[in-house]
């Protein structure tokens, strides 16, 4: 019999090894670049170990010519053959349901936690953790929070879902194992109505929000409607959500000129990166992860300051699931220059887009996630919107492009989205204008973690 979850977790020795609040900015995120690799390469050499245990690192990395040995250090790196999630359900198909990616049958004392992704892009993962893994993760996005600056007398309001989904039981453990603030689990609008979400905020004083950026738009639009004025009624001082490619002073101007934080993880990793109160990129956390950002065609680094995939190695995974070279397919690049805070770790600008979810339009690279940041800047905009990549009889693409506003029968205001597309993504697109709410079955913006914004019919 497994031990209990709490058995198999030293918790004061994962605050030691990675440390957050004060004992991060003032201890590890300040060690030397050269101190910071010597504690990665330590770390990547416990990961490739367990990883050699483990039947489908056998097989992707047999194929590919390697040998145990082969892999001395991340000098060695981009000899490992990348992979994505397409591989891991490869896995789960050939040995449902779990698949053969965890190490569950090498460490039987392992105690496995399991999740799925939310499906945004496909069919749902699988995700499995160890105790300490998993608290990690909730440690790591703590020490986030609290580089932004989450104190105990904070009252948090957190959208994310539960269910299978990993989402809000991560941000519930987060927030009461490694914080003293007060949380509101109200999760989607599914599970909490958004009337009753934003009467919860009034009602318990709540300052700090986290959740996806589309949502948290959404429901102030339906704090308006219920009668509430932000600022007043509810009045967060900051939002820690994916802001990715939103509008920042957009979303703060909503909700009563709240401090906006951005962060970026995925479901197998965790947080790999986070804000400060700099606001000026987010600090990859690079004690607990090593992060590539390869070319999307070549799979080759790309240079300083150019757009490539996310491509992680989680190097506090060393239990079930260890995580080496995984392509998040999320794009992003470095950004240049020395930190504001004095932290010596990198910082990227968070999310671009997704390079399996792009479209490819008259040699153009589209991704539909940046339209989000365009079409907030006409105020008839109303936050939601959807597009659909087409082919024509003659062989002809294009896109449509669905956006909700409060005059959907204004030829003169679809023009000018049109003219706004065409002037910032350099092509022409349809645009249809539709009532508020009219989009809402086929983004699930009331239902998903991630609302979907593309569909290729092509």
């Amino acid at each position: 019999m497994n031990a209990p979850y709490f058995n198999q977790i030293d918790g004061a020795a994962l605050a030691a090894a990675y440390p957050l609040g004060d004992d991060f900015t003032e201890g590890v995120g300040r060690i030397s670049r050269d101190a910071l690799r010597a504690l990665q390469e330590e770390r990547f050499r416990r990961i490739v170990a367990r990883a050699w245990q483990i039947p489908f690192y056998q097989r992707l990395w047999g194929a590919a010519g390697l040998a145990p040995g082969d892999i001395a250090g991340l000098d060695d790196i981009e000899k490992i053959p990348v992979f994505d999630k397409a591989d891991l359900m490869a896995s789960i198909e050939a040995a449902p349901p779990l698949g053969d990616f965890h190490g569950i049958e090498s460490a039987p004392e392992v105690r496995p936690i399991v999740h799925t992704t939310s499906g945004t892009t496909g069919a749902p993962q699988t995700l499995i953790y160890g105790p300490r893994s998993r608290e990690l993760q909730n440690l790591l996005l703590a020490r986030v929070y609290r580089l932004q600056g989450l104190v105990d007398s904070d009252v948090v309001h957190s959208v994310y879902g539960f269910g299978m989904i990993n989402g809000g039981h991560y941000i519930r453990e987060t927030i009461l194992h490694w914080t003293g603030a007060m949380l509101l689990p109200a999760g989607t609008g599914n599970e909490t109505s958004s009337a009753q979400q934003v009467a919860l905020m009034a009602r318990f004083g709540v300052t700090w929000i986290v959740g996806f950026a589309d949502y948290l738009k959404r429901l102030a639009a339906v704090a308006e409607a219920e009668g509430l004025t932000l600022g007043a009624d509810i009045s967060p001082r900051a939002i820690s959500c994916h802001l990715g490619l939103e509008d920042r002073a957009f979303l703060s101007a909503q909700w009563g000129g709240a401090a906006i934080y951005d962060w970026y993880g995925v479901g197998d990793t965790g947080v790999i990166a986070g804000e400060g109160p700099d606001q000026d990129g987010l600090y990859v956390m690079e004690d607990a992860h090593y992060l590539e950002l390869l070319d999307i065609d070549s799979g080759r680094p790309v240079a300083e300051g150019e757009r490539g995939d996310m491509v992680v190695s989680v190097l506090s995974k060393d239990d079930l699931y260890p995580i080496i070279r995984f392509n998040t397919h999320d794009v992003s690049r470095r950004r240049a220059g020395h930190s504001a805070l004095g932290l010596s770790f990198d910082r990227i600008d968070g999310f671009l887009g997704r390079s399996d979810n792009m479209v490819k339009l008259k040699g153009i690279n589209i991704f539909p996630q940046a339209f989000a940041p365009i079409l907030e800047s006409e105020p008839a905009f109303l936050g939601e919107f959807f597009c659909r990549a087409w082919r024509n009889a003659a062989g002809g693409e294009g896109m449509t492009v669905e956006i909700e506003c409060a005059a959907p029968d204004d030829t003169a205001l679809a023009e000018s989205f049109v003219r706004l597309l065409r002037e910032r993504v350099g092509i022409t697109m349809e645009v249809v204008l539709c009532p508020p709410g009219a989009l809402a079955a086929k983004t699930g913006i009331e239902s998903r973690q991630k609302p979907i914004r593309l569909k290729d019919e092509r």
